[in-house]
């Protein structure tokens, strides 16, 4: 097995405004509808941008959801016409769609999505527990290539434990970072397994020290053979860990820094903005 580790650090996130917007974003799609052309409607009128219902019933288990074609030029604002007594869905990719398996906002939240793309397909699913106070985010996905055999098969899991990482950040900076890493991913394929690990502790000045550990091995009769090209490998492996690391976190770090600390409806409708309008292209 071959272990790769980088620390990086990036500014706090407050965990309240966090919080709170959150459940202002679930609290506004709980409250949409479906509008005309399928589209799905705020509780104010807006339609949520580039969102369409294409199958079943708005916000209940089941129901498909994709983007609206994109607009031909001078038809800004106008809905694609359907076809007399032609089912929505039929105008845009299936495959591109993603289905609400679970909307309970105040348990979890629950989508699909199926990808088809340069001829891989792709599932992904996406699990959030108690949306309105996020407490964890679960990842899944699976990949394959329809006729491709089992090396071109893979899947993925992954779980952020928000509660343990408020938990971790909240420690005195002096204290050992935490046992059980909040953030973890596992990665499988016929040849060789990965773990991802992301580890928080609090620094002096407030940000956060984030440990990233990538931890790779070969399987079965491979593993020797993996050992080898990993050795071989290893300055590129580390050198693209550090890279990715240090490009999220200037873009977490800069991402922070321009947004503002809105709170109650200024936070509110600042989201219902973004949901609406998110290139600011409507005169306020």
């Amino acid at each position: 097995m071959a272990r790769f580790a980088h620390t990086v650090t990036v500014t706090a996130l407050d965990r309240g405004w966090f919080e709170e917007a959150a459940g202002a974003l679930v609290d506004l799609l709980d409250a949409s509808r479906e509008g005309p052309g399928g589209s799905v409607v705020l509780a104010d009128g807006r339609a949520v941008d580039g969102l369409r219902l294409l199958k079943g019933r708005h916000l209940r288990s089941g129901a498909r959801y994709g983007e609206f074609p994109a607009e031909p030029e001078g038809a800004a604002g106008e809905l694609p016409a359907e076809p007399a007594g032609a089912e929505v869905s039929d105008s845009l990719d299936a495959a591109q769609a993603v289905v609400l398996r679970t909307w309970r906002p105040s348990h979890s939240v629950e989508v699909e999505s199926l990808v088809e793309e340069d001829g891989m397909s792709l599932k992904v699913g996406l699990r959030l527990s108690v949306p309105r106070r996020p407490r964890a985010v679960e990842l899944s996905f699976a990949g394959h290539k329809p006729g491709g055999g089992s090396l071109y098969r893979f899947s993925a899991r992954g779980k952020a434990d928000l509660a343990a990482w408020w938990a971790a950040v909240d420690r005195l900076p002096a204290a050992p970072p935490a046992a059980r890493a909040p953030v973890s991913g596992r990665a499988v394929h016929r040849l060789a397994k990965a773990r991802l690990t992301l580890t928080p502790r609090p620094a002096e000045d407030g940000s956060w020290r984030i440990t990233v550990a990538l931890s790779m091995r070969g399987r079965w009769l491979l593993r020797p053979v993996g050992a080898v090209v990993l050795f071989f490998a290893r300055r590129p492996v580390e050198r693209a860990l550090r890279e990715a690391a240090e490009s999220a976190a200037a873009e977490w770090n800069t991402a922070l820094a321009e947004l503002t600390p809105l709170h109650g409806e200024a936070l509110r409708a600042e989201i219902a903005d973004a949901l609406t309008d998110p290139d600011g292209a409507t005169a306020r």
